[in-house]
């Protein structure tokens, strides 16, 4: 820890603004502290298509890769923890322990990117919101150090614009399941943002999830 306090420096962005391109060479690698960002992809033709998102404690970069795969742009205000990547590199080959930590953070990567598959491929509508909230959800108690026993509380960092893009979805049909979502009280809104969830096994059961390797417990 000592280590990487010499390295690490503290970085904001502002909502919209664009943390790195894709294609532009990255000086540095990071962790969300708070906020969200997203990652987005743009096609030859010019359209953009939203591939994941980057929530606290979310590693930004890769050791070894010289430039940005994604376009990723703050969707809250943002803070990132960065390193200097020349130093965290050397400081992998020096201290199994981090690198060991970092190999745990892309396979859960990889899990989340598969897991997001599924939802996109062979979800319905409601099934893809249920899904999204219990993400975001279940991340928010983890950080927050909830039990499932207690009633999920969180901010909803996205827009309904927003979901929208990233689920493949119309705006209508977005803001028409989660009034039903609400309506049928799997969760309750104050204000556009705040979402509170009695009962996270009746969300995920709207989800379509029977199990879930990352189930608060």
């Amino acid at each position: 820890m000592e280590q990487l306090d010499q390295i690490k420096y503290y970085r904001n962005f502002q909502a919209g603004q664009t943390v790195v391109w894709s294609g532009d060479r990255m000086d540095f690698v990071g962790s969300v502290v708070s906020g969200i960002a997203t990652l987005t992809q743009t096609m030859e033709d010019g359209r953009r298509q939203m591939v994941g998102l980057l929530l606290p404690s979310d590693f930004v970069g890769r050791p070894g890769r010289a430039v940005a795969a994604y376009d990723v742009v703050a969707t809250s205000d943002l803070v990132m923890c960065c390193f200097r990547k020349k130093p965290f590199e050397d400081l992998l080959g020096r201290t199994p322990a981090v690198s060991q930590r970092l190999l745990e953070m892309t396979l859960d990567e990889l899990d989340a990117a598969r897991e997001w598959m599924l939802v996109l491929g062979r979800k319905t509508a409601r099934e893809k919101i249920a899904s999204l909230l219990s993400i975001i959800g279940r991340r928010s108690a983890a950080l927050n150090m909830v039990d499932g026993n207690s009633t999920l509380v969180f901010e909803l960092p996205l827009t309904r614009e927003a979901m929208a893009d990233y689920l493949g979805l119309t705006l209508e049909t977005v803001s028409r399941q989660i009034s039903a979502l609400k309506r049928e009280g799997v969760i309750q809104l104050e204000g556009k943002r705040r979402v509170t969830v009695p009962d996270f096994e009746g969300l995920l059961a709207e989800a379509g999830d029977d199990s879930d390797g990352g189930m608060l417990v």
